[in-house]
């Protein structure tokens, strides 16, 4: 059990405190949570700080069952609903689910469903789809009209949001087809894009407003908003997940199962998400739980699990409820992305560009299933604007492979030893001057790198990386011992790296020495795009990488570039241009891109005529191990030429670039009759019309 370090052992479990005494601790704090969540908007934990408290009240209410109380928080759902909106009593009741953790409470949902459901079907299946993480809404459509939207509220009395729904495009003023029901409750999630939340929390700044700590936040501030004609700005969004009440004519079928109410909802023009199965075992729920949590990032919208619901409406009304959820459900939540912590220091970190970026030094804490120790500040407006001291409580944040971020302060949990920090002004790295340029929010060592061993690190390390040149094996701490001996100054130094220099390392192995070395010579066959975004200029990142790629189609013409002729390519600006320009008007840079070519750096003549894009319209699927490129690089040999990769073999796959060790992917092109192709024969296609 996580304790936090600022102040909240008192709602820890301990011999000194009578049972009774710790319940109405939980429920005290559970209340002033829910009030904060429900009603304010404005939680001041993570939701993980809610379900460890929740735990812990429920465990203590098993064991000392005269402990209930008629207004427990586990025997209700939300919190109460704002006065200023009308109240609206839900006939069915909107309940909340329970939730699971890992696979235990999975294993448990499922046999305590075979135990309620004894000599039922030889299965059950499951209706799987997503807990999106946004505001639980129902809609009442009476002869398919919409008369009335209400949130969830307590569970039983909720807030009329009509005329802010109304503003929601998703949402169907009136149903399609010519025989409505003659009512109709859909229960589902009004939620915020995260483009739309960035969009949002852009204006809030430029105006001096208070920015939305996620887009749930936002979602809910935007639905409570008195002016509907706020609500319109905001772009919600919705989707149906469930049924409340139903009232149908004899004559039509109501739907039988989950899948029939989805499919019906989608005629209805109601929408519904994708992200959804139906599944016949545990395996089959843990798997979708899996496949989820890796590509939960690259969904548009904010979730926090995945839900598994009996299909069956009929085996549903056999399990029941039992006295805030129903039986039938449950919510699988990924490790929490938020948590509670306490920031130990604030420290700088100088990067590639020169860029000071504070960091914050945490007390240790799991987020998103990592121990994290470290959190970026941005930079010093920002800390700021957060009013993030050292020593404070905050809430901190990590999601997929992004940086963790510390999110917001918890003022009334500041310590009395708290302080502010101080932008330092010189150089950690080489005691230069920093400095801040105009309107630029960044401050910057004043030294270049070749003074400044910490921006050469940045950048050696930036060339080496996977979206670069993708050295594998050249690590950080390898690179730093190659810089602090003096062996490596500059990217082309890489390349004159022998055995003996890199075998005498200390705790460098053979084996590992003749490693590095082979991926540095695998390396020095690239394209133009990750050569250009390699060198680390300023404002240049993937995108534009590729589009000068394709409008100059080597590095030289590029090198000599006008303003006027970068402002020709697409997304190039003032700014950028300048940044090019910049780069390449120093005669040190010049020389390391010409001693790298020399080294034998090279790109295939098919980026110097990729205007003809001769895949365009074709889609690639790669599997197996290639004999030289790494799928990186083939991936953007494609893309330059106009293609696009796939992770899946389809019909409409083109077709598919196999190399050693291919696996099901090339069974099922074999079986679909999708052209299978070599690395030689896609270097022949490239090279073929470059001549």
């Amino acid at each position: 059990m996580q304790t936090n370090s600022f102040g909240s052992e008192s709602l820890e479990k301990n011999s000194e405190t009578s049972p009774k005494i710790l319940a109405e601790q939980y429920r005290q704090t559970l209340n002033k949570y829910n009030y904060e969540y429900y009603v304010l908007d404005a939680p001041s934990v993570p939701d993980a700080e809610y379900d460890r408290i929740f735990k812990l009240l429920q465990e203590l209410e098993v064991q000392f069952p005269d402990l209930v109380t008629p207004d427990s928080p586990t025997l209700r759902v939300g919190g109460a609903p704002l006065a200023v909106f009308s109240q609206v009593r839900h006939t069915v009741p909107m309940l909340s689910l329970n939730n699971a953790f890992d696979d235990a409470d999975v294993h448990a949902f499922v046999r305590r469903l075979e135990e309620g459901l004894p000599g039922q079907l030889p299965k059950i299946d499951y209706a799987v789809d997503l807990k999106f993480d946004g505001l639980a809404i129902s809609l009442i459509y009476k002869f398919g009209l919409l008369v009335q939207a209400a949130t969830r509220g307590d569970g039983n009395v909720g807030e009329d949001v009509t005329e802010n729904i109304r503003t929601i495009r998703t949402i169907p003023l009136r149903l399609r087809g010519e025989n409505p029901p003659e009512l109709l409750e859909v229960r589902g999630e009004v939620v915020m894009f995260k483009e739309d939340f960035n969009k949002l929390n852009a204006r809030q700044r430029e105006a001096g407003l208070k920015e939305f700590a996620n887009p749930r936040n936002a979602a809910a501030g935007s639905l409570r908003q008195l002016d509907a004609k706020i609500t319109s700005r905001r772009n919600l969004r919705f989707f149906a997940y469930g049924l409340g009440e139903l009232k149908i004519d004899d004559k039509y079928q109501r739907p039988a199962t989950l899948t029939d109410l989805f499919h019906w909802y989608s005629q209805l023009g109601i929408s519904v998400c994708k992200e959804r199965a139906l599944v016949s075992s545990i395996d089959e729920l843990l798997a979708f739980y899996r496949q989820t949590e890796q590509t939960r990032d690259q969904l548009a919208y904010e979730i926090d699990g995945v839900v598994y619901k009996v299909n069956s409406f009929a085996l549903q009304q056999q399990l029941g409820f039992v006295s805030r959820a129903p039986r039938f459900a449950l919510a699988h939540k990924f490790p929490a992305q938020e948590q509670l912590t306490t920031v130990l220091n604030i420290e700088v970190n100088v990067g590639r560009t020169g860029a000071i970026t504070p960091i914050a030094r945490l007390a240790p804490v799991k987020v998103g299933g990592v121990i994290v120790t470290n959190a970026t500040l941005h930079n010093e407006d920002e800390i700021r604007r957060k009013d993030i001291w050292i020593g404070d409580a905050v809430i901190v944040r990590r999601a997929g492979d992004v940086i963790p971020e510390v999110v917001a302060t918890i003022p009334d949990q500041r310590p009395v030893t708290a302080r502010r920090f101080v932008m330092p002004t010189r150089c950690p790295d080489c005691g230069s001057e920093i400095v801040k340029s105009g309107d630029e929010a960044i401050a910057r060592c004043s030294a270049s790198w070749i003074k400044c061993s910490a921006q050469r690190k940045g950048g050696l390390w930036h060339f080496a990386s996977r979206k670069a040149m993708f050295i594998d094996g050249l690590g950080e701490q390898l690179l730093d011992r190659l810089i602090d001996q003096n062996i490596i100054t500059t990217a082309a130094d890489l390349y004159k790296l022998g055995f003996t220099s890199l075998a005498t390392l200390d705790r460098m192995a053979d084996k590992s020495a003749k490693n590095v070395i082979a991926a540095i010579e695998a390396s020095k066959k690239t394209t133009l795009a990750r050569f250009i975004y390699a060198l680390g200029i300023r404002h240049v990142g993937e995108t534009t990488a590729k589009d000068l790629a394709r409008y100059f189609g080597d590095i030289y013409p590029m090198m000599e570039a006008t303003e006027e002729q970068l402002l020709e390519v697409n997304e190039v600006g003032p700014v950028v241009a300048k940044s090019i320009i910049t780069f390449f008007s120093d005669p040190l840079n010049r020389e390391v891109v010409k001693q790298l070519i020399a080294a034998g750096v090279h790109w295939p003549k098919s980026e110097m005529m990729a205007s003809k894009q001769i895949f365009s319209g074709k889609t690639f699927v790669l599997t197996g191990t290639l004999p030289t490129l790494s799928r990186e690089t083939a991936t953007a040999l494609i893309e330059a030429a106009g293609g696009k990769v796939q992770s899946s073999v389809s019909k409409k796959t083109s077709m598919v670039l196999a190399g050693e060790e291919a696996g099901s992917k090339l069974v099922k092109a074999q079986e679909l009759g999708v052209r299978i192709i070599s690395e030689a024969e896609l270097m022949q296609m490239l090279d073929h019309f470059t001549n």
